[in-house]
């Protein structure tokens, strides 16, 4: 769920921005105070001057420009009801457990949507700026697997694993999978509906590797017929529903996506579109201090004209 809060330029927190913003306002407004104790009061500029001169407030500015730029040049990709979507897709995963989990990351209701907003404006930035081709499609292809569905059974020894699918052997039968992953199964979230797990693609990164690739050699309704060993234990895994690979013709779209959500991830691609996307924008640093602020993207000398 918080992926999107992982980059660079969201590192800086929400509260930061609303002052940084409000103290930019208030220099060009005559410096008003922000406090007042015994001895004197700090003014707006000087809590400024402080304020530049901090990793937290540079990131904050980079921020603040960089979702300007984004809006200009992408606005009209994000609809609002795009982003009401994606955050009641998250809203319904988590339940009554949402606004908990909200509140552990320091996040409210507005501020999650605006994090969504921006994710999906650096996407629309990064499909304007970055063509997938046929070569990242074949290479996608290589390793990708279609959304399957299976049930499995999650026991501490290899001997009850193996007693297990003896048994699956001379009855393989859903019925008979619900009623053993209830007798055997540790895993006390899926015993009770027969050791269903949600449907999972190549792209997951929830489940073990050793129990994807066991899965996915899995025909639908075929069950391991050896032991699958992961940190967790010995599991038994039957194939509920396996569509099949097909073509990759067949998924090219899919396919595309998962090289855009890949490329999302890859701090050196989002850079390279970050600083296209500062480029159109044509930023003008005024404050000296400030000049190199976007040297990571821009260079020096584009980023204070």
């Amino acid at each position: 769920m918080w992926d999107i809060l992982k980059k660079k330029w969201l590192a800086a927190a929400a509260g930061l921005v609303l002052a940084l913003s409000m103290t930019l306002a208030g220099c060009s407004a005559g410096g008003k105070t922000v406090a007042t104790l015994k001895g004197g009061k700090i003014t707006q500029e000087q809590y400024y001057d402080e304020m530049k001169k901090s990793s937290a407030g540079k990131q904050t500015l980079q921020t603040m420009i960089l979702t300007k730029a984004l809006e200009n040049q992408y606005g009209s990709k994000v609809s609002s009801k795009k982003v009401d979507k994606e955050y009641n897709k998250y809203k319904s995963q988590y339940g009554s457990s949402f606004s908990a989990v909200l509140e552990q990351n320091s996040l409210t209701k507005s501020s999650f949507k605006k994090s969504i907003r921006l994710n999906m404006l650096e996407e629309a930035a990064l499909k304007a700026n970055k063509k997938v081709t046929n070569a990242d499609l074949k290479k996608q292809w290589k390793s990708y697997e279609p959304k399957v569905q299976v049930q499995h059974i999650l026991v501490s020894k290899k001997s009850t694993a193996e007693t297990i699918i003896k048994d699956l052997q001379a009855n393989n039968t859903e019925a008979e999978f619900k009623k053993l992953a209830k007798k055997y199964s540790t895993d006390t979230g899926t015993k009770n509906d027969a050791g269903k797990l949600s449907a999972f693609d190549s792209t997951d990164t929830s489940l073990d590797s050793t129990f994807k690739k066991a899965a996915f050699k899995l025909k639908t309704g075929e069950i391991t017929t050896t032991p699958v060993k992961t940190q967790y234990g010995y599991h038994v895994i039957r194939m509920i529903k396996n569509p099949g690979k097909g073509t990759m013709a067949s998924h090219k779209a899919e396919l595309t996506q998962q090289v855009y959500d890949g490329w999302m991830q890859d701090s050196t691609v989002m850079n390279s579109v970050v600083s296209k996307v500062l480029k159109k924008a044509n930023v003008s640093i005024k404050d000296s201090d400030l000049k190199n602020i976007l040297s990571d993207y821009v260079g020096s000398s584009s980023s204070s004209k």
